[in-house]
């Protein structure tokens, strides 16, 4: 078993043989708002961005990886870093599980599980931050579950169509981490 797997799910370098599940994520308007996404993405840029996604994330700063579960050998979602910083050790971490029917299965816990322990040992970084809506209830309880800690508030700060909504900053720092 690799250090990106466990016995429930895989995560894995995205493949070119995932560009049609890419751009229907992509392109689902009801998940743009965690991706601040306003424009959908065409087949001919998600292709460019599958060949360019195997440089090294000290290069291009970010790294999607792909939930596979691992029976079913089911892509199930994404876990990504961004914002990498290697002089001040951090990254930003997203995670989605595109369908509803996967959602609270616990998929999700073990993809991030399995990314923390990542970013921690291989990586070496000194802290993992995320940012939620604070309606986003789910997301928030799957993080501070994880160890990560609200450490902020940022007022009105993500445009909705319902107005403006607050966004939680968490973030989790090496020495908090009890699964390194």
């Amino acid at each position: 078993m690799s250090q990106l797997e466990n016995s429930k799910i895989k995560l894995r370098a995205l493949e070119i043989e995932d560009i049609d599940i890419l751009y229907d994520w992509e392109n689902n308007m009801n998940i743009w708002n965690l991706s601040n996404t306003i424009v959908p993405f065409s087949k001919y840029i998600l292709h460019k961005y599958i060949e360019s996604s195997h440089e090294d994330i000290f290069t291009s700063k970010q790294l999607r990886l792909v939930i596979q579960e691992i029976t079913s050998q089911k892509p199930l979602g994404f876990i990504d870093l961004f914002d990498f910083d290697f002089l001040n050790s951090r990254a930003g971490i997203g995670i989605l599980i595109n369908d509803i029917e996967n959602r609270k299965k616990g998929f999700a816990a073990e993809a991030l599980r399995i990314l923390i322990k990542y970013c921690f040992n291989t990586l070496n970084l000194n802290q993992l931050y995320c940012n939620i809506n604070t309606d986003n209830i789910d997301s928030i309880n799957l993080f501070k579950k994880s160890g990560f800690e609200i450490t902020g508030t940022k007022k009105k700060w993500n445009r909705t169509s319902d107005g403006f909504k607050d966004e939680y900053f968490l973030q989790l720092l090496k020495n908090q981490n009890t699964t390194t």
